[in-house]
């Protein structure tokens, strides 16, 4: 993964000559289309990327976006990989850990979830502050590249504190609600059972959700910081009369989208 990573930084660098993004985002299921933000845009299918993620869940179109943004060079991943769609450890890595190699400082990553909490709703933000990874595998198992990262890592500041903190001062500033919360992720493609977020309550989780774990980790290792915000399109399963649908998940993010718009904005203003 480390030479897919090298390869693909290349062709960025060729395909968007001198440009080096500091901040980079993952946009999750239905908010692909923050992309739409960026000037001065350089947009490169993954098919093009050595080892970037196949995307082919609905809300994941699968393209890098490298722009700016008031200003800031950014890089967008619209689309990301999912452990459930059988993909290897190798891709996760890769297309985390070329962000880095093109200049990435701090990766903040969006995702739909479902609330395990009645007071947070549909439409809601959740800052995550944790996470729980019921998963069953982890993306740093096998070989260790010493390149990027230790054999053994630390997670207790894997969201990191002054990104945190600035993004919920934004939020009071924007009168934007923004919860804080445990980041429950399970492995899928099936949503859980009721008994099965009963368990997770009970163990401390928040809000769940099939990905973005792989994301975190890997950039975590490689010394980014990271930001993750969750936006809730659905209670989870035992907690509504709605019967829960990938239609649902993406029917439930617009609801939050254009606050999260406007977080996004306010926080690269001030990056």
């Amino acid at each position: 993964m480390t030479q897919s990573a090298i390869n693909a930084a290349k062709i960025i660098s060729q395909k968007a000559p001198g440009f080096k993004p500091r901040l980079a985002m993952t946009l999750g299921s239905g908010l692909g289309d923050l992309a739409d933000l960026l000037e001065d845009v350089v947009k490169i299918p993954y098919s093009d990327l050595p080892d970037f993620p196949p995307c082919n869940v609905a809300g994941h179109a699968g393209n890098l976006y490298l722009g700016k943004l008031h200003g800031l060079p950014v890089a967008f991943l619209q689309g990301r990989a999912h452990f459930y769609e059988g993909i290897s450890h190798t891709v996760a890595k890769t297309y985390i850990r070329t962000l880095k190699l093109i200049g990435c400082e701090s990766l903040l990553i969006t995702n739909a979830a479902g609330s395990m909490r009645e007071h947070i709703v549909p439409g809601n933000l959740v800052l995550i502050n944790d996470y729980i990874n019921f998963q069953f595998t982890n993306v740093l198992a096998g070989h260790n590249d010493d390149a990027f990262g230790p054999r053994f890592l630390g997670m207790e500041d894997v969201y990191d504190l002054k990104l945190r903190e600035k993004l919920s001062s934004l939020a009071n500033e924007l009168n934007t609600l923004l919860h804080q919360g445990t980041y429950f992720a399970v492995l899928g493609p099936q949503f859980e059972t009721p008994a099965e977020i009963r368990a997770f309550r009970m163990m401390g989780g928040d809000v769940v959700a099939m990905s973005a774990i792989n994301e975190v980790t890997t950039a975590h290792h490689c010394g980014l910081r990271v930001a993750m915000i969750s936006v809730i399109s659905n209670m989870a399963a035992g907690m509504s009369a709605e019967k829960l649908s990938h239609e649902l998940t993406l029917s439930g993010v617009k609801k939050g989208a254009e606050n999260l718009k406007a977080l996004v904005m306010a926080f690269v203003k001030q990056y």
